[in-house]
């Protein structure tokens, strides 16, 4: 009788084992992942969501990917990174040259505190790799658990601005992961082009998508084709925003609730930081208790922007720059930062950058929160 008990005993326990493990798989936000080789074309952006999902921003086949990197430890403090002459690391781990190389985008995995890199070689092939303890390994797109889901009303491949370069490129300019989203902005090939891309995690068909207008002021004129370069979230005043810059390079406010499927939204230009310059990427930091937006741009300084100064600035930019190449609206500092290409936050009191230094050198290193 005690036998027939601990057999049923060991019968209802292993029934509630697997239960419990097919409503995780269930429930799991890596539950509709594959395992295979996801077609990646080109890698334009790239952003990290939860449980060590890398978002993979792929214009060319208009494709967003979630790779699975199974890069979950979590580490509080990062520590400090400090390589020279990154990109001929790069290079020699692919038995090739700098110059046969480019950066596309660089990532921050914010659990692991482990740096990912987006490289195109010189015939276009897209690369990834991992910086781990100061060593350089490539991180593999074959054989991978990932899901993708299709870009909605991508530029068409033949597309081009009125200088003949390609538009697909730009299908997807930048991505954020936020609160179940997956955020993209880009061009479409919609009557108004600039395109705000809302699109739900676990990946489903919902996908939402707004056109977007901006009063340029160092351009005086009002443009809706121009996409986003670059951009981030944040609460300012209680409200949720898209904080955005664009080329040559006007600083603009979107209300994120404002942001639905079909509507044509109109930001608010807040700063122009001065034209003939491309913003290159976007990160925020905090030190006791406040926020700073930073910017790193092609032919600038890194920018620094306070929140509280974001908050204060009620008016909106409607009328060109008083002088070429001057900017206005929202106050920021010029940091002794030039040449940067990417940046990240590291930690809570670090961020990273990949910088062109004045010798030439393509280094990697890591600024803390003096700088703030």
């Amino acid at each position: 009788m005690k036998k027939s008990k601990y057999t049923l005993f060991i019968v209802v326990l292993v029934m509630a084992i697997a239960i419990m493990a097919m409503t995780y798989k269930t429930n799991s936000i890596k539950s509709n992942f594959t395992m295979g080789t996801p077609e990646v074309q080109s890698i334009n952006a790239l952003a990290f969501g939860p449980e060590g999902i890398l978002f993979i921003g792929d214009s060319k086949s208009a494709m967003i990917y979630a790779l699975d990197t199974k890069d979950m430890e979590k580490v509080s403090e990062a520590q400090e990174v400090e390589v020279t002459k990154f990109d001929e690391l790069v290079a020699t781990s692919l038995g090739t040259t700098s110059d046969k190389i480019s950066f596309q985008d660089m990532v921050v995995n914010p659990d692991s505190k482990k740096i990912y890199f987006a490289v195109h070689t010189e015939d276009n092939t897209p690369l990834l790799f991992q910086l781990n303890n100061g060593e350089i390994q490539p991180v593999s797109l074959e054989k991978v658990s990932f899901a993708q889901t299709e870009i909605s009303n991508p530029v068409p491949e033949d597309a081009q601005d009125k200088w003949g370069r390609s538009q697909r490129v730009m299908t997807i300019s930048d991505l954020q992961y936020d609160d179940g989203k997956v955020l993209v902005s880009g061009l479409s090939n919609m009557e108004f082009g600039s395109t705000f891309r809302s699109i739900s995690f676990p990946f489903s068909d919902d996908q939402e998508h707004a056109t977007l207008e901006i009063y340029h002021a160092a351009h005086g004129q009002y443009e809706t084709h121009a996409p986003i370069q670059t951009f981030t979230t944040a609460k300012l005043n209680g409200e949720k925003y898209i904080i955005a810059s664009y080329t040559c390079t006007p600083l603009v406010l979107f209300p994120m609730n404002e942001l639905k499927s079909g509507a044509h939204v109109k930001g608010r230009t807040v700063g122009e930081m001065g034209n003939r310059n491309a913003p290159l990427d976007m990160i925020t930091m905090e030190k006791e208790g406040e926020s700073y937006l930073f910017m790193a741009n092609s032919n600038r300084p890194v920018m620094k922007v306070k929140f509280d100064d974001l908050e204060s600035y009620k008016e909106s930019l409607t009328e060109p720059v008083s002088e070429r190449f001057s900017s206005e609206g929202v106050p920021f500092i010029s940091y002794p930062m030039t040449n940067v290409l990417q940046m990240d936050k590291l930690d809570d009191k670090q961020f990273v950058l990949l910088q062109r230094k004045n010798n030439g050198d393509l280094d990697l290193w890591t600024a803390n929160d003096r700088w703030l």
